[in-house]
């Protein structure tokens, strides 16, 4: 069944006070409250240097029919639906992440020149995943990478709970979709992770912009992990207790075969 977000007037405040949704607290403002942000007001918030521009889509907007990847590459117009929490969502990522959003927009006009705009490659489906629900890890422990390739999530997220707490697995949160499923705090969230190999302090969205950039990754679905959010200390309020871990419905085996690629190396 498609998700549908809560309307605007409905949604709990607790949700923009914790994770992931706090980590956006730069946007309390286009976030809370009962009115929704006009595109005016979204684009006075754009980060210098940013040319991308929020317009309203509109059946006007539409009729020129360009693909909408294309409108952003040559006209700099990011289509956004009115009074819309997945579009507003996307428009906060565009804010906060402009050179991954940039990056994007890049590899997906290359393979829509390769594939034409009504069929989809392998990377296509892989850089819209990442779009949706992507989630960028760093981590320097190797030992906490092997449960995480085995889908020992007891292990990832309760034996090894303080390395979720002390810096060796850093976290940034960009899929949009992800932030629209999080304005409802019964869901569990499961993101679809691109996995670095850091040794602290290092710029995850710039590292990953440029491995887009430079097409080492995203090439296929199948090397984006998934990372059951849920398990993260403070992101559900039951996962203090050990017993959530052993029966969370977001923890999914490993299916036979299954295998991930490395994590990027450092550079």
């Amino acid at each position: 069944m498609r998700y549908v977000a809560p309307a605007r007037g409905t949604v709990d405040p607790m949700v923009f006070g914790r994770p992931p949704l706090a980590a956006w607290r730069e946007y309390a403002d286009l976030l809370e409250g009962t009115a929704w942000p006009s595109i005016d007001e979204l684009n006075r918030r754009l980060p210098a240097g940013m040319t991308q521009r929020f317009v309203a889509q509109t059946p006007a907007l539409l009729a020129d029919g360009r693909h909408y990847e294309q409108r952003i590459a040559d006209c700099g117009q990011i289509a956004t639906r009115a009074d819309n929490w997945h579009d507003l969502l996307n428009a906060l990522a565009w804010l906060r992440h402009p050179a991954l959003k940039q990056a994007l927009n890049r590899r997906q006009m290359d393979e829509i020149a390769h594939m034409g705009p009504k069929l989809r490659s392998r990377a296509q489906y892989a850089l819209t995943h990442f779009d949706e629900a992507g989630v960028i890890v760093g981590i320097r422990d190797p030992a906490l990478l092997a449960l995480w390739d085995a889908h020992d999530w007891h292990g990832l997220f309760w034996r090894r709970r303080q390395a979720w707490l002390d810096g060796s697995i850093q976290l940034e949160l960009f899929g949009h979709a992800l932030l629209e499923l999080a304005l409802n705090p019964g869901k569990l969230l499961v993101g679809k992770a691109l996995v670095f190999q850091t040794g602290g302090g290092a710029d995850l969205p710039a590292r990953c912009a440029a491995a887009i950039n430079a097409g080492r990754v995203l090439l296929d679905p199948l090397e984006l992990r998934p990372l059951p959010l849920s398990g993260i200390p403070g992101w559900h309020p039951d996962n203090a207790d050990e017993a959530f871990h052993r029966r969370a419905v977001c923890y999914q085996p490993r299916r036979a075969g299954r295998e991930y690629p490395p994590p990027s190396p450092a550079f």
